[in-house]
């Protein structure tokens, strides 16, 4: 069953749509991921002549990255790739190739992660960001620390959490977001410090 929609992506400044909840993630992550300059969805249509018939394809996103360069994805779990959609994505595939862009296919992103990046895109929008609440978060962050500990010690955590998690949401800060979810425990620590 399809649930389309469309997900406000602060990249881009406008919704993008998509068609299934799978696809929203992949949006999401698109969003997310501070590679990718802009993105859309179903960006042309590919025809070609297939065994019996003409065929055409609309991929699912295409994204431009920051350093110029194109990625075209379509999102489909494994176990419903048939012979129709392999062929489809090996087409499209091919004329990626041709132009210099690079094709994936996926079946989503892990649900961890997903998880983890579904909360803080509820934050993502730049009206969480309040400067003074985020430089202190940045110095307090400078040493890794649990994440409500260093909230607490930036000042009331209702006030301070959306920040935290906007920081978190745009890369200035950082923590594991794959290996479980996000919780008062888990550490978080400036952008700037190497592990």
């Amino acid at each position: 069953m399809n649930w389309p929609g469309y997900w406000w992506s602060v990249t881009n400044r406008r919704h993008v749509g998509y068609e299934s909840w799978v696809e929203r993630d992949v949006a999401m992550m698109l969003d997310f991921d501070p590679t990718v300059a802009a993105f859309s969805s179903q960006p042309f249509w590919l025809y070609w002549r297939g065994e019996q018939s003409e065929r055409r394809h609309a991929p699912d996103f295409f994204a431009r990255l920051a350093d110029g360069g194109g990625v075209v994805l379509d999102v489909r779990p494994d176990e419903l790739v048939d012979d129709s959609a392999a062929e489809a994505f090996a087409v499209t595939a091919r004329a990626c190739a041709e132009v210099g862009w690079e094709f994936r296919r996926t079946g989503g992103p892990p649900v961890v992660l997903a998880a983890n990046v579904r909360w803080l895109a509820g934050y993502r929008h730049p009206r969480c960001c309040r400067d003074q609440i985020a430089d202190r978060l940045l110095q307090v962050f400078g040493q890794p620390a649990p994440l409500l500990a260093g909230a607490c010690d930036v000042g009331d955590p209702l006030g301070v959490l959306p920040v935290l998690f906007h920081l978190l949401w745009r890369g200035d800060l950082c923590t594991d977001l794959t290996a479980a979810v996000l919780g008062a425990r888990s550490v978080v620590r400036s952008a700037e410090v190497v592990d």
